[in-house]
């Protein structure tokens, strides 16, 4: 999905009272649409976990993601750092 799109979609959805967590991958974008919770992966388009077939590191962009839930209120674009 377009990462402008998801964004948009989960400001909508905070607003109900539903926490959201986004995987961006265009950190500019994101920075314009600013998403309620995002975490930029710096990886290419279509790649939003990493490489195929590296889980330990396709778990720790999830893990991370999910830990942004852990705020009680929403915070800026977040950087993922393997």
């Amino acid at each position: 999905m377009c990462n402008q799109s998801v964004g948009l979609i989960a400001s909508v959805i905070e607003k109900t009272g539903l926490p959201t967590v986004c995987l961006s991958l265009l950190q500019e974008v994101s920075h314009k649409v600013r998403p309620p919770r995002t975490l930029f992966v710096p990886f290419p388009i279509g790649y939003p976990l990493g490489k195929p077939w590296e889980p330990s590191l396709q778990h720790s962009i999830i893990r991370e993601a999910l830990n942004l839930f852990d705020a009680a209120a929403p915070l800026p674009l977040l950087l993922f750092h393997e």
